[in-house]
């Protein structure tokens, strides 16, 4: 009998009882360290006689590294997000048919002690084999394509905004203070005057009757400002400014065409005609490509997301090259706050809340939701009332915090249940948030032994 009940226990410890976490997922999977100039690639022991090969960057090298892949049998693959080496290697793999993950090397930091190229590779095909990694979210195609012209666009605003403080920098070291009394010296009144600058006119008074007539401070205000030293070298350095920005200014103008091109390609051809509403779009709500934004993005998702208060077309572009228009992507809304990292945070020990914050994140659509919250602090909806209780209580960082939230949960649920969002406005949001409070008060009164009273 002691025989009998020795091989029975043997039989609980084979590897196809072991527990689902830890047998092997992904039998076919393969680890790839990226480099700027070389890649290190790990497969599965005995598909090869070598399980671990390097690779160069050049193109001739990734075709070779996809062809030894598929001579070992490798379906899936994991590599670390090494700045944008990876984007070569993850397209031309995901054009031969593997499936890529992209994995952040923060979460896949190595045991201590293995720190070489070669063991880095390994240990990621090993995490990747038991279905240890998550792989980072990347769009489809097409959103990527519209995602590198926002993306370029960015760069050229923020490139554009440089040569402006160089303007700035001109004008004050000729005590010029045109931005002291323009509200923007790139605006209508600024630039013109700029330009009679630099063509060489000196008289305070004629360059103030560049003035435009809906600016707010007069001309003699205007002449005051525009009486300084110019000197030759602080001329020259405004010229090439202006120059500068404006040459900016038609690049981003021609990403704008570009992204209008793009967008309207996509857009579905759809029988039903969008409401009434959506054929008088406000001058705000338009690129200046002149393509009808609201319009565009209703064919393409089926609903009004310029409904959602703060979000307007700049806004909306962003986030919509960043995530998508596919939101099955994140199972609930509360998954989508947290990929955006706009949710409070979970460090709990001992049962203890030790820290609330929100993680820390570069996510650019999370940085759009933060600006269309942030632009809400006079506007009479229930948001903007949302928004301005917040901050009252806990401030205003926190405040654009907790509205941006909101809005990614109304932003997800729109594309995703294609649903319309009803604006209840201040007054309602004030008079539930008064009610709410009453029952609070009242519930906490009556657990008390107390009973509350209206005043009459």
């Amino acid at each position: 009998m002691s025989k009998l009940r020795i091989k029975k226990k043997a039989k609980k410890f084979k590897a196809a009882d072991l527990p689902a976490e830890l047998k092997h997922v992904n039998l076919n999977a393969a680890g790839i360290d990226v480099g700027s100039d070389r890649h290190m690639v790990a497969v599965p022991v005995g598909r090869d006689e070598v399980s671990v090969r390097e690779f160069g960057a050049f193109t001739t090298d990734l075709q070779a590294l996809a062809d030894w892949l598929k001579k070992c049998g490798v379906t899936t693959v994991a590599m670390e997000s090494t700045g944008v080496y990876w984007i070569p290697l993850f397209e031309m793999l995901e054009g031969r048919g593997f499936e890529v993950k992209l994995v952040d090397a923060r979460k896949s930091k190595n045991v201590s002690g293995r720190k070489s190229d070669v063991l880095d590779c390994q240990w990621l095909q090993t995490l990747h084999t038991y279905g240890l990694l998550t792989g980072a979210f990347r769009p489809a195609d097409e959103i990527c394509v519209l995602r590198g012209y926002i993306r370029q666009k960015q760069m050229l605003v923020q490139s554009s905004s440089m040569h402006i403080q160089h303007m700035q920098k001109a004008l004050q070291q000729m005590n010029l203070l045109l931005h002291n009394v323009v509200a923007d010296i790139t605006g209508v009144t600024g630039m013109t005057i700029l330009k009679a600058i630099i063509a060489g006119e000196r008289d305070p008074t004629v360059l103030a009757s560049n003035r435009d007539p809906r600016c707010r401070n007069s001309v003699q205000t205007i002449a005051k400002s525009l009486v300084g030293n110019y000197r030759e070298e602080h001329v020259f350095a405004l010229t090439q400014a202006v120059d500068l920005y404006e040459f900016y200014q038609t690049k981003i103008n021609d990403c704008e065409v570009a992204i209008a091109r793009f967008l309207s390609t996509q857009a579905q051809q759809r029988d039903d005609e969008p409401p009434e509403s959506h054929k008088h779009i406000p001058p705000q709500r338009r690129i200046r490509a002149g393509i009808d934004l609201r319009s565009r993005f209703f064919k393409l998702t089926g609903v009004d997301l310029f409904s959602i208060p703060g979000l307007a077309a700049d806004t909306l572009l962003t986030i919509l090259a960043e995530v998508g228009f596919d939101m099955t992507l994140w199972k609930t809304e509360k998954h989508f706050a947290s990929w955006l990292a706009l949710c409070s945070g979970t460090k709990i020990s001992g049962g203890r809340v030790l820290d609330r914050k929100s993680k820390r994140s570069a996510n650019r659509a999370a940085q759009a939701f933060r600006l269309a919250a942030s632009s809400l602090a006079r506007s009479h909806t229930a948001l903007g009332a949302f928004y301005r209780r917040i901050r009252a209580r806990i401030g205003a960082p926190q405040a654009i915090t907790a509205t941006a939230h909101k809005i990614a949960i109304t932003f997800y649920s729109l594309l995703k249940n294609r649903t319309s969002y009803v604006e209840i406005g201040e007054q309602a949001y004030n008079q539930k948030f008064k009610e709410r409070r009453f029952k609070a008060i009242k519930k906490q009164a009556l657990a008390l032994g107390y009973q509350l009273i209206p005043v009459v």
